[in-house]
């Protein structure tokens, strides 16, 4: 089949976590101190427009003889109806399984033929396809993907085979402690029902039918809701007309767009409670802590941004350092801020060894408190850090076109990049300190984890943190 890294291998995954937790790595070291503002400025973002009103979002890489192209589609399991959970995600695997004139198997041998990467995607806000090529070989590649986008077949074979593979795996995630608290977490930050709480179940992917995937994707990959973004060995004059003979008017008729679900931002956690779901003999706990955090368009984007490297975001920083280097209760501990159109969640994480589960609690309760103070030297290395790490996203063009895509779909303009980072570095120590009180409040956070009841439970509860509740694993799936 084609290569799908996200809805593919991680399919199940992303359905029960849209939250990804970052991994702190050796390589997100200390960079050497700046003496000066420093500059970026990303090659100029071309505007151009398809006859039908689709936006292409051009940035000319010549030199290397690759072209990335990313079909980006307004949609996503926020547009999931009551009861169909999982439909985007679905439809999101689908697109690859036959399209046009192929069946699955001829379409992944002519993707193998031409030796390029046609992936799919479908995440809460948007989906779509994105096609990585040669550029000899793009005339071709555009035409596999165009097909793909706008002609998928959603066989019943294949759509019965993935939707029972999809219910086994779902049934799999009660083994899998990072699964349950993903689950668990968003659902007690959200609620049940709201977007970035629900999750899939066997039940409600068992009632998709066929039809259902034809409507929601005839409803929302319309002309009006997409964009085009291309990154590489390409000009203006030698894109668009091979965009336009295959996303154009002709092949897609102009449409409006069609409106996506309306998310309402969630309320805000008031207390500090515990949810202890039981996994008996499991080797490590699964620590999640969050509340909610802020949309994308804050003025605190940024002041966040450094606020995390110091708390989570890096290697060196507060909590990795005391959770491995200090104490070794932990491979890694990181944070992170989901910033999406409406609030998502903060989050500080970690799967620690069984018995340093009450230990790993009480460190993470202290650095979410020591955060609010923040002394000169970190800021500036926290601000170093962000600010040099930035450009790392536009070695590839695959890494620019997504870089891209995200200005469109939150609706950004498209020279936020050249001041990202001067408006970093202009962030202060007051802006952080303030920052900290405003979206960390240890005192009023969920606390989820998943380990073993038997021998940790007694030990969380004598910490009297918050009130402690006891779940089964059944009871975070409720199947």
């Amino acid at each position: 089949m084609l290569r799908l890294p996200f809805v593919r291998a991680a399919f199940v995954a992303a359905l029960l976590a849209p939250v990804a937790l970052p991994v702190a790595t050796a390589q997100s070291v200390q960079r050497p101190a700046l003496t000066a503002t420093p500059r970026f400025a990303m090659t100029p973002i071309q505007q151009l427009t398809l006859s039908n009103g689709v936006p292409v979002l051009l940035v000319e890489k010549p030199g290397i003889p690759i072209v990335q192209v990313n079909l980006v589609v307004k949609a996503g399991s926020v547009d999931d109806a009551s009861g169909q959970t999982g439909l985007a995600a679905m439809v999101g695997q689908m697109l690859d399984e036959g399209a046009g004139t192929r069946s699955a198997l001829e379409l992944a041998d002519a993707v193998d033929f031409l030796g390029i990467d046609l992936t799919t995607f479908a995440g809460l806000h948007t989906m779509g396809v994105d096609l990585n090529t040669p550029t000899s070989k793009l005339a071709d590649a555009l035409d596999l993907m165009a097909d793909v986008a706008l002609r998928p077949a959603f066989s019943d074979a294949e759509f019965e085979r993935l939707r029972a593979q999809t219910v086994v795996g779902l049934a799999q995630r009660r083994d899998q402690p990072n699964a349950i608290a993903s689950a668990l977490f968003n659902r007690t930050l959200f609620g049940a029902q709201h977007p970035y709480g629900r999750t899939a179940s066997a039940t409600t992917v068992q009632a998709l039918r066929r039809d259902d995937l034809i409507a929601f994707h005839r409803a929302r990959f319309t002309p009006g809701n997409a964009a085009l973004v291309v990154v590489g060995d390409v000009t203006a004059a030698s894109i668009l007309p091979m965009l336009e003979a295959r996303f154009g008017a002709a092949a897609w008729p102009a449409a409006a767009a069609t409106p996506s679900a309306t998310v309402t931002p969630a309320p805000q956690v008031t207390r500090r409670t515990i949810l202890f779901v039981d996994k008996p003999g499991a080797a490590q706990s699964a620590i999640r802590i969050g509340r909610i955090g802020t949309a994308r368009s804050s003025d605190d984007y940024y002041a966040l941004q450094v606020l995390n490297a110091i708390l989570g975001g890096s290697f060196t920083s507060r909590l990795n350092q005391n959770l491995r280097e200090t104490h070794g209760y932990a491979y890694g501990a990181s944070s992170m801020f989901a910033f999406r159109p409406v609030a998502g969640p903060f989050l500080a994480a970690s799967n620690v060894q069984t018995d340093a589960t009450a230990p790993a609690l009480t460190e993470f309760v202290k650095e979410l408190t020591n955060i609010r103070t923040i002394p000169q030297d970190e800021v500036d290395k926290g601000k170093n850090f962000v600010a040099l790490s930035f450009p790392e996203s536009f070695q590839t063009a695959s890494g620019t076109a997504d870089m891209v895509a995200d200005l469109w779909a939150n609706n950004l303009p498209l020279d936020t990049y050249n001041r990202y980072t001067e408006r970093v570095m202009a962030v202060s120590r007051a802006d952080l300190e303030r920052a900290a009180r405003t979206y960390i409040d240890p005192a009023k956070v969920a606390i989820v984890v998943v380990g073993d009841k038997a021998s940790q439970e007694a030990a969380v509860r004598a910490l009297r943190l918050g009130t402690v509740t006891s779940l089964t694993v059944a009871d975070v799936f409720g199947e």
